[in-house]
């Protein structure tokens, strides 16, 4: 379905969000909080680049900190006030246009060491998902191929127990660190993560640092075959070279929420620049210069013409954090 076929010929063009205003600049004081950091400590960074969507305004502060110790150094130092909001890959997220108050913290250098010990996998909360699925195939380790689907880094993956193609994080945690606010570092056996369907009860406020998974030995040639046939998959029915965020609403109970959106008639349905994926009605699409607005708007119409057809009311996968921008 074309844009021509949603909005009237004769009808307001998108226009762009106004510029947001710049933050007022934390970093002098949380420097002076916290003397010893060693990560990157910046104020106003856009955060578009760091999402997949290429959408959002910027944080007020973005940390990159050097390992868990730089982590726990900030957050025991940040004034009580100041929001802390954690991204990783940026697959699953929308940034509002008007950006982020508070800090930023985005991990990866320092977070990406993968260690193979017997059946057991240590994996920082920065490595992307498939990076530890291959080491498992590599080690000959089954339980991990289901990785290979997700376009996501652990972090993540512990948040939102995230699963694909029959497996879910919860099928191979063992235990996570983690660093509170207060900047305590704290280990969660899996049991204690309070697993749900794409949800972990852990508390908010935590930090993922790294976890400790634990598969079975298996067959090296079996685990690269199911990794190919995962490949293939996601190529074959996913827009994944597309400006897209992975799954938008999460499956409700005995349904799936693409046929869902298929059945409401919104294949290939635009808005804006936005637009649900004609290979995959789970997946929104930035056509090329769509605002997130566009996107956020065009993903709840999705919700509100579903809810009209079916009765179900789709929840929202895509984790959205931020701001809009003021009106122009």
């Amino acid at each position: 379905m074309s844009v021509a076929e949603h909005q009237p010929a004769s009808g307001p063009k998108p226009t762009e969000p106004a510029a947001p205003a710049p933050f007022a600049d934390l970093v002098p004081e949380l420097r002076a909080r916290a003397p010893g950091l060693r990560g990157r400590l910046e104020a106003n960074v856009p955060l578009a680049d760091f999402t997949w969507f290429r959408v959002g305004g910027p944080a007020q502060v973005l940390f990159l900190p050097a390992d868990a110790d730089d982590l726990a150094l900030l957050l025991a130092a940040l004034p009580a006030q100041v929001p802390v909001t954690v991204i990783g890959l940026g697959s699953n997220l929308i940034v509002r246009d008007g950006g982020v108050p508070g800090v930023v913290v985005r991990l990866a250098r320092g977070f990406t060491e993968i260690v193979v010990e017997g059946c057991r996998i240590t994996a920082g909360a920065g490595v992307p998902d498939v990076k530890v699925a291959r080491a498992a195939a590599e080690a000959g380790l089954d339980g991990f191929s289901f990785l290979r689907g997700i376009p996501g880094a652990i972090g993540g993956a512990l948040r939102m127990n995230a699963g694909a193609y029959g497996g879910e994080v919860k099928d191979v945690l063992v235990s996570a660190q983690a660093v509170t606010r207060a900047g305590a570092v704290v280990t969660l056996a899996a049991a204690e993560m309070g697993f749900t369907y794409r949800h972990c009860h852990a508390p908010d406020d935590l930090i993922f640092t790294r976890a400790v998974f634990e598969g079975r030995p298996g067959d090296r040639a079996e685990i690269a075959a199911q990794m190919a046939k995962i490949t293939d998959s996601r190529e074959a029915t996913q827009p994944i070279k597309s400006r897209t965020g992975g799954s938008t609403f999460t499956n409700p109970p005995g349904a799936s929420a693409w046929k869902l959106v298929d059945g409401a008639g919104l294949r290939g349905f635009t808005l804006g620049r936005a637009q649900v994926s004609e290979l995959h009605t789970n997946f929104l699409v930035n056509l090329g210069g769509a605002t997130a607005a566009e996107i956020e708007a065009l993903g709840e119409e999705v919700r509100r013409r579903v809810l009209a057809t079916s009765g179900v009311a789709l929840e929202w996968e895509i984790k959205r954090i931020g701001i809009a921008a003021p009106a122009p």
